[in-house]
């Protein structure tokens, strides 16, 4: 009855609203008693200003909502049924509010009521008529209550017609209210609503609560909300929205993002971004890294990607399941990229979000750790505009692929799956890549080319073209390594992508225009690429092929040397990839070459032949380029045959003569035929008669100004033999028979008694000598090229005495150029500079303290190590004469050395280190045994094991050292570095490291028969080195080829490649053949065990070390084996002992005259320094050698050494000085600063430590007074000053703490302290008083520190309130003895300097008054304002005698 009764009266209620403007004039304070409850709500509205519309029309105010609030409210209070009116216009409000059309009204904004086309009454945007009703208080509470009991009624509703859904709108009444009465009961009703409403309406609850919450209800209404978020994860995205909005206490905070961070790993891929952003902007300066690093802990990005890659590659049978999942990929993508945005902008506005991540990401110390997360925020840190961030991911970059945590599978994997996410990012990443690949370190460099490569394949092609571009940048700067990583990936991309790079073969065409600053090897490199561009198998870059043709042209005509040979160099590369196996074109038939290719290629041969006849550098660089080509690549039968088919018989015309009775004409020198190992040989090289006629055409040709036709010169020989070899191993599969007469060939040459009367000899004859010997050892160097991997015994003593040949001859070369000042050899490789103005033979120094192995002579070369002709044994007769004669005045003439000769030999290739694997042949061997076992083994003699041995460290230092210089410098060296590894420079580092492990058990076997040879040795002598049983030469080749086996090693074991990834089992076979040495097996070591069973191994050998150089060897060695295994910590006692070991040893050389000179003292500095750096305790080391060593040296006399320390004696003081200072200095700086946190425990271990390294302080400073010399002045001064510093740093802090405790240890420290400080007062006074400059440049940078310790020494006592317990006195300078120095105004006591004296609390204060002691302090002299840095130091190296 009651619900018909209120229908009826809302009907009413209508009539009564539809007659409003009849009864306008009605007052409101005159309400009708008999009025129903409808009508008070009805008639309250209509004098307020409101009238209630009926339909789709909206309700119209008259007034501002304000006025219409003021009149509501004072209509209520002014009723005489006041408070119960009230109620009354509730009731009329939800009974109007019954009809769904009506209630939709009010919630919807009310229209303004234009009276009269006046517009000033009501605003152009108004509330709605319940928003305005709730800001009025006294009935807030009500219709808050009214709204939220309608609120279920349409939840389940969905959206209206309009688009508007009754549930948001009801919501939204309660936002930005001026006043909420009851917010806790307001608060607790939303979250009731929200247990259960569903998911949409919930939604729009959550998001609205801090909009309508008072701040005092928000810690409340979090909880909840993070319970909420725990059981609900459809809520994630607007209770953490709301959660951001609110104000919450750091506790609370705290605790939801750490509820938030649990359900990360639960939460939906496309509210990953709002989780990320929520848990990022919640963060606070104390717990970001915190919170970074659990959040990239549990970001697992990975698996967010790689289903829906996978869903596409499964589904790629069924269209229907590729099509659903592409949609997936694509989302994921975007949500991804979201998530980063999130991080980006936490980054961006947030320097501790940024900083945090750095660290996070660099804290990773597992390789399997890394995340491809850490990757892209990295690039996003990057791309940040903020310096600091962008050199942080920089640096953290480089350092995580320098230690091997960020490798190459990451890059493509992140590559693979985040492809659209990192264009976004691609200028960051070009970027680093350039600065990666910029880097000098070789373990960094090769991670940017991936980057690049990476970039080129995944990205668009504007991005290809930059990538193409900044590769181009990189090869035009000039700078090796870079150029040379830059030319390998773009190969690298045509060899892969040949399709997308010939879009963009003109930008690489622009390095033509640069090839003046590129090396011979990278102009292979530039043309290799650009000829696979254009005459590859597709000929996509086809465009190019003209251009290519008519600059070829053009640098084959040009006259300049350098030119002429960037032409050939290009020529020769096109015909490889014209004439490549597997071109397919047009008229090909059976895969064979097109007969158009192939008429173009024989055209291109023979106009570089053409171009290059007239002069024969040119001619000998195109045989060596197309022996190369020959070598490398596989060309076509019929390319490889038009090469060929001239070759042999060119060669027999142009080199090789008939053996006859007698050699006609007439020559400089007598001819003579030598060197023939064949039986019944009939063929001779010929030599000596075409040098002759080379040189008398050179003259023509410079008289005359003809037309230059074709010459054959003997700087042909070499290179032209090399192109015949190599074709004929590839014509006949590695078979030499046809051409292996030539390795017993004889050369026509001369007697060599000429160099017995060398210098009546006129210049150009003595010329004519040197060139006809470096002729000769370059072809038996091409000789040993071509037949050192045959296999037959025969073969092996051929070789072997070739290499006999060579050592001999290079002894005479030696002593020929002493005699040849001035002297140019002939160019032996032709790819690079003519070295025409380099003036050698002046510039060589002369070799008379070192003995060179290759320098020295060899009794009967040959004559035992192959089974010899009768006309051999004659030469090798005749040579052994040679050799005894000028022995009586050996030391009257010696050679230079060769080293500086070095690029006019021709290169060695590397198989013919295969020769290494003979045995060791020595005297010993050979007296002992007699002749029988020599001639079925082929052995190695030691000049010759020598020779080899010096061949391959280069080779190893070329190919294997740490890093390429990082720049240039500014002004070119005479010569360079590469000349002379042409064939090396083409295998790479990781072929020559495979090869040297290949070669090692030979190496060790070798290194055994030395330390076998030096044992015996001194058996024999009882353990003297220069006993009567010493033969000094063969000792010095002896000891030679130790020390070389030691670098040899080192320099492989030191190959920065083998911390490279996928290397590690190289290493371990390295290692294992070390350890197979001493045990049987050793496959089933780890690398430490391995480690440890090499270095047993190599110890062994220290009993035998011939001098202090292969002593360093072995040290280093040692040192760098125990760094393989992760932990060199456990092998660092042996090190030092065996360093020790060295260093308390007497050295003395095979004559029986101890070891000295610079060498010494370099190889002294070094040993010494290892030693203490892998010494336990540096202090009482460093004590030792100052309190025990010193001590005994300056008791013994004159030329005496030290008794506990051989090595130290008045030639090497300096060196020990040096060093002792320079670690002292060293070991400091790592003791940790003192703290007030400090346990008196630790507190007395830091001032034992101090103490004992101010001792030997003190003992060291004091020393200047025994050796005073410049260079151990300079040291000390040097290093006190650094000493002084890292005291004020780090030792007066500890003072100053520990003061209190240890009163008495402090002050004694202080005490001998000052000691120090006043000697190094003194020294400057010295300094200054003489007016040496390298002396005085350390003292102002010196004074201002004593000064400084002057005041912080105040300050302690300061701090510890015992400021009477300091005094101040005046300094006089007094010179190193300790007298005063007296200065031209010493009559008027003008004090120059000051110094300080510290004591106790309990010593009487200064009669000077305190104020006065200061001033005095302050004066100081002029030159104490001057800084000095550290590195502007003058550093004397020079050794000095020390006496006294």
């Amino acid at each position: 009855m009651m619900r018909k009764k209120r229908r009826s009266s809302v009907g009413k209620g209508e009539g009564a609203t539809t007659t409003t403007k009849a009864k306008k004039s009605r007052k409101a304070k005159e309400p009708a008693p008999e009025e129903t409850n409808e009508s008070v709500f009805g008639v309250f509205l209509r004098e307020a200003g409101v009238t209630l519309k009926q339909g789709g029309t909206s309700n119209e105010i008259a007034v501002d909502q304000v006025v219409f609030q003021k009149r509501i409210q004072k209509q209520l209070q002014k009723s005489p049924r006041y408070p119960g009116i009230v109620q009354e216009f509730t009731a009329g409000l939800e009974s109007h509010i019954e009809d769904a059309e009506r209630f939709r009204n009010c919630l919807l904004p009310c229209v303004p009521r234009l009276s009269d086309g006046d517009s000033s009454n009501g605003s152009s945007f108004q509330e709605s008529l319940l928003r305005m009703l709730l800001g009025i208080e006294m009935l807030q509470t009500v219709i808050i209550n009214t709204l939220l009991e309608k609120l279920p009624e349409f939840m389940c509703d969905g959206t209206g017609e309009g688009g508007l859904s009754i549930p948001h709108t009801i919501i939204n009444q309660f936002k930005w209210l001026d006043r909420v009465v009851d917010s806790k009961g307001l608060a607790a009703k939303l979250m009731e609503l929200v247990s259960v409403a569903p998911v949409e309406v919930q939604r729009d609850i959550i998001s609205s609560l801090p909009e309508i919450l008072d701040d005092s209800q928000h810690n409340d209404v979090a909880r909840e909300l993070n319970s909420l978020l725990q059981e609900n994860t459809q809520l994630t995205v607007p209770i953490l929205d709301a959660l951001s909005s609110l104000n919450l206490s750091s506790s609370l905070l705290k605790e939801v993002r750490g509820a938030v961070m649990v359900t990360l790993a639960a939460v939906q891929l496309e509210d990953l971004p709002v989780v990320v952003k929520f848990i990022l902007h919640s963060v606070s300066a104390s717990d970001a890294y915190e919170v970074v690093c659990s959040l990239r802990k549990k970001l697992e990005l990975e698996q967010c990607v790689l289903p829906a890659v996978l869903q596409a590659s499964q589904s790629s049978s069924k269209s229907k399941s590729r099509s659903a999942s592409a949609p997936s990929a694509g989302s994921s993508q975007d949500s991804v990229t979201l998530t980063l945005d999130g991080i980006k902008s936490a980054v961006r506005f947030q320097k501790i979000i940024s900083e945090a991540w750095l660290k996070a990401i660099e804290s990773v110390d597992k390789e399997e750790d890394q995340k491809v997360v850490d990757l892209l925020v990295l690039f996003i840190l990057h791309s940040t505009n903020a310096n600091q961030s962008r050199r942080g991911a920089e640096r953290v970059l480089k350092g995580k692929v320098r230690t091997g945590l960020i490798q190459e599978a990451l890059l493509q994997r992140t590559f693979r799956d985040y492809a659209q996410v990192m264009r976004g990012y691609f200028p960051s990443i070009l970027a680093l890549a350039q600065g990666l690949l910029r880097s000098p370190d070789p373990c960094v460099a090769p991670f940017g080319g991936h980057m690049y490569r990476h970039s080129f394949t995944a990205f668009d092609s504007y991005c290809q073209q930059e990538v193409v571009g900044s590769l181009v940048t990189h090869v035009c700067s000039g700078v090796g390594g870079e150029v040379d990583a830059a030319l390998e990936l773009l190969c690298g991309l045509v060899t892969e992508k040949p399709s997308e790079m010939s879009l963009y073969a003109v930008f690489v065409k622009g390095i033509l225009d640069y090839m003046d600053s590129l090396t011979p090897q990278q102009i292979r490199r530039l043309f290799h690429l650009l000829s696979s561009l254009a005459f590859g198998q597709q000929q996509q870059g086809s465009h190019i092929q003209d251009d290519m043709h008519i600059v070829i042209r053009k640098q084959l005509s040009s006259t300049v040397p350098k030119y002429k040979r960037i032409g050939i160099i290009g020529a020769v590369r096109i015909v490889g990839s014209m004439g490549a196996v597997g071109r397919k074109g047009k008229e090909s038939q059976n895969g064979s070459l097109p007969q158009e290719t192939l008429r173009q290629v024989t055209a291109l041969l023979e106009l570089v032949k053409s171009s290059s006849e007239s002069s024969p550098e040119a001619a000998a660089l195109y045989y060596d380029e197309l022996a190369n080509l020959v070598l490398s690549s596989s060309l076509d039968p019929q390319v490889q045959q038009t090469i060929g088919k001239s070759v042999i018989d060119d060669f027999q015309v142009d080199f090789v003569v008939d053996l006859g009775p007698e050699i006609s004409g007439s020559f400089p020198f007598p001819p003579r035929v030598m060197y023939d190992l064949e039986v019944q040989g009939s063929i001779v090289i010929n030599l000596l008669p075409l040098l002759a006629k080379d040189l008398q055409t050179k003259g023509e040709q410079q008289s005359q100004t003809t037309k230059a036709h074709k010459r054959v010169s003997p700087l042909c020989l070499s290179p032209f033999f090399r192109l015949l070899r190599l074709c004929e191993h590839k014509l006949h599969q590695g078979d030499l028979d046809e051409i292996d007469g030539l390795l017993g060939c004889p050369l026509i040459l001369t007697d060599m008694d000429a160099l017995e009367k060398f210098e009546s000899l006129s210049k150009a004859d003595r010329e004519f000598f040197c060139s006809l010997l470096f002729h000769a050892i370059n072809w038996f160097r091409e000789i040993i090229n071509a037949f050192c991997e045959q296999k037959e015994t025969e073969m092996k003593m051929k070789v072997m005495t070739r290499l006999q040949n060579i050592t001999y001859l290079q002894s005479l070369l030696e002593r020929a150029l002493a005699e040849t000042p001035g002297y140019v050899p002939p160019v032996a490789n032709f790819d690079g500079e003519s070295p025409d103005g380099v003036t050698l033979g002046s510039a060589a120094p002369v070799n008379k303290a070192k003995k060179d192995g290759t320098g020295k002579k060899r009794k009967a070369p040959g004559k035992n190590s192959s089974e010899s002709s009768s006309q051999l044994e004659e030469t090798n007769e005749a040579e052994k004469t040679q050799q005894e004669q000028p022995e009586k005045e050996k030391e009257i003439r010696q050679g230079v050395s060769l080293v500086s000769y070095r690029q006019f030999f021709r290169e060695l290739d590397v198989e013919v280190l295969d020769v290494l694997q003979c045995g060791l042949l020595s005297r010993s061997l050979l007296d002992s045994e007699l002749h029988t076992k020599v001639r079925e083994e082929v052995l190695l003699g030691p000049a010759e094991l020598v020779f080899l041995l010096e061949d391959m460290h280069r080779k190893l230092e070329f190919s294997l050292t740490a890093a390429p210089a990082k720049r240039p410098p500014f002004f070119k060296g005479r010569t360079d570095k590469s000349v002379g590894f042409s064939h090396l420079q083409q295998r790479s580092s990781e072929d020559i490291a495979s090869y040297c492990v290949r070669l090692l058990p030979a190496l060790c076997s070798h290194l055994e028969n030395c330390h076998n040879y030096f044992q015996t040795l001194l058996s024999e002598n009882n353990g003297v080195v220069d006993g009567p049983a010493t033969d000094v030469q063969e000792h010095h080749l002896m000891s030679s080829g130790y020390q070389l086996l030691l670098q040899v090693l080192n320099t492989t074991f030191s190959w920065s490649g083998f911390s490279q990834p996928g290397r590690r089992s190289l290493l371990k076979k390295a290692l294992g053949v070390l350890a197979e040495r001493l045990k049987e097996e050793s496959g089933d070591l780890t690398l430490g065990q391995l480690v440890k069973h090499g270095l047993e191994y190599l110890v062994n050998f220290r009993s035998t070390m011939p001098s202090l150089s292969s002593a360093l060897c072995l040290s280093q060695l040692l040192s760098t084996v125990s760094e393989k295994g992760g932990n060199p910590a456990a092998y660092r006692e042996e090190t030092a002992s065996l360093a020790k070991r060295f260093l308390r040893q007497d050295w003395v050389t095979a004559s029986g005259v101890k070891e000295r000179g610079n060498k010494f003292n370099e190889a002294l500095h070094t040993l010494l320094r290892i030693y203490l750096e892998h010494v336990d305790d540096v202090l009482k080391a460093v004590e030792e050698i100052s309190g025990v060593g010193i001590p005994e040296l300056i008791n013994a006399s004159k030329d005496e050494s030290s008794a506990s320390w051989p090595t130290l004696n008045r030639q090497t003081f300096l060196v020990f000085y040096k060093v002792l200072m320079a670690e002292l200095e060293k070991a400091i700086r790592k003791i940790p600063a003192g703290t007030v946190s400090d346990n008196t425990e630790a507190q007395s271990e830091k001032l034992l430590t101090w103490t004992l390294a101010v001792k030997n302080l003190h003992v060291l400073v004091d020393l200047v007074k025994v050796f005073d010399s410049r260079p151990v002045l300079n040291v000390c001064l040097k290093y006190g000053r650094l000493f002084l510093e890292s005291f004020l740093k780090l030792g007066m802090p500890l003072l100053d703490n520990s003061f209190k405790r240890h009163m008495e240890d402090v002050h004694n420290l202080l005490k001998t302290f000052q000691l120090s400080t006043r000697q190094l007062h003194h020294m400057c006074g010295h300094s200054k008083f003489h007016q040496d400059t390298s002396l005085t440049n350390h003292v102002p940078a010196l004074k201002k520190s004593l000064e400084l310790f002057v005041y912080r020494v105040k300050a302690m006592l300061s701090l510890n309130n015992c400021q009477e317990a300091f005094q101040i006195g005046n300094l006089k300078k007094r010179n190193l003895k300790g007298e005063e120095i007296l200065s031209q105004q010493s009559q008027e006591s003008e004090e120059d300097e000051e110094e300080e004296e510290e004591e106790e609390e309990e010593e009487r204060r200064s009669p000077l008054p305190q104020d006065q002691s200061e001033d005095e302090a302050l004066r100081t002299d002029s030159e104490g304002s001057k800084m000095v840095n550290r590195e502007e130091d003058v550093d004397q190296d020079d050794v000095t005698d020390d006496s006294d």
